[in-house]
This record gives structure tokens, sequence and C-alpha cells, in this order.
């Protein structure tokens, strides 16, 4: 698995959502933040907006969840059609339990960290897991800035999937641009989630293309 980009529709113009969508083809997949205004400040779009999408593109898509109680909501989103759905630890129940449930309904399971929520304590989980995202600004709003003090973590994370033989991604997701996408490639992550630096570049997909050709420059794994 080579380097992935997943462009956040946090940042592209929601009222035309799926013409949006259809200006990044060359992405890997469509990242979908979905925020409940309870665990992060703010709301989004939920279920019925995602589904209206999923019918609306052949692009992936990638469901991060922000919000309460995941393990009641987040396997409507893979019987929706999400290729993965993410949830965050913080506010799972039984995060176990929940992978195994989202992968038993066809969907990649992928569990989230916020940038204070150290990575070693869930060492044992990762092999239940299809994903670890690591949040790289606090979660809740697009256009935030880097958090260089999350690298420690992605370098980690890495060591930890790779001394387990695990074939995991890792995702990071908050300020990935042209300017910081190399230190994250470089720290071990191979999936990148970019809202503002794809949504508001004049060509969107050339700058997928861009991200994809500077991470791959400077990724020590792949």
């Amino acid at each position: 698995m080579g380097i992935q980009i997943t462009p956040s529709v946090l940042n592209a113009d929601l009222s035309r959502l799926a013409d949006e969508v259809a200006r990044i083809p060359s992405s890997d997949w469509v990242h979908i933040d979905v925020m409940d205004n309870h665990f992060v400040p703010n709301l989004t779009l939920g279920l019925p907006v995602f589904e209206s999408l999923a019918r609306a593109t052949d692009l992936p898509l990638d469901a991060h969840l922000m919000i309460e109680d995941p393990d009641r909501w987040a396997p409507a989103y893979a019987e929706a059609g999400a290729g993965s759905v993410t949830f965050h630890v913080e506010a799972a129940k039984a995060p176990v339990r929940l992978a195994r449930e989202l992968r038993a309904k066809g969907a990649r399971a992928s569990m989230a960290l916020k940038p204070a929520t150290g990575i070693d304590q869930y060492a044992d989980v990762l092999g239940e897991l299809d994903m670890v995202l690591l949040m790289t600004v606090e979660p809740g709003f697009g256009g935030q800035k880097f958090l260089d003090l999350v690298l420690p973590k992605i370098r980690r994370t890495r060591e930890l999937i790779s001394a387990a033989g695990l074939e995991v991604w890792l995702q990071v997701d908050g300020g990935v641009s042209p300017e910081t996408i190399e230190r994250c490639a470089e720290a071990g992550a191979d999936v990148f989630v970019a809202g503002s630096a794809v949504f508001s570049a004049d060509d969107p997909d050339a700058m997928v293309q861009q991200l994809r050709k500077l991470a791959a420059g400077a990724t020590p794994h792949g």
C-alpha cells in the first residue's frame, strides 16, 4: 500500500458537495467529517447527507465520526456504504467490539486519537484495526495550524505497527499541506487528510497529486 490522499470536504462548498467531490478525481478517498456539537464544538453533516453523497460518487468514502456514542451510530455508516469508518477512542465504550462490528459490516475499522491521547495504551488493540488516525489538530474545525508535537506519536505508532507485523494504515488529519506533509510522511504516516490545502487551491486535483508526490518523496517505507 502506497501513499494515499484523502481530501476532507469540511472545507469544500457544502452547498455543491457532489460537484466539489467531482473536482478531485485523483483522490484515493473522500474524507467525510461527521460532528455532533457534543464530542466536538461544531455541527456538520450526518447520515442522510452521507448516504446522498455515496450515491453521487464512485470514490470510496472515509467517514470520520467526531461524535458521542459511536458504538451506537458508527455501524450505520458502514451500512450506508462507507469504505472506512473511524471512531474516536475517547468516545467509544467498547472499541474492540465496535471495530469488529464495522469489519463484519464490510467497512475498514479505524480508531482516532486526539493530540493529547497516547498510543501505547492501545498497542494491544492495533490488531483489531485497519487504520489508526492521529489528529494533528484539536478536532472540530478545519483550517487549523498543524501541531508538530504529534510527530513523535506518529513515529511511535509506526514503530508499534511495524513491531507487530501488522498491515495497519496510519492516517493524519489536521493542518496537512505542502508545508507539513513531508514531516508526517517521514515520521511514518501513509494516509493524509487535507481540507483547506485542497479545496482552497485553484486546481484541487492538481493539489492532490502534488501532496501525493511530496509524501512519496519523504516516506522512509513502502
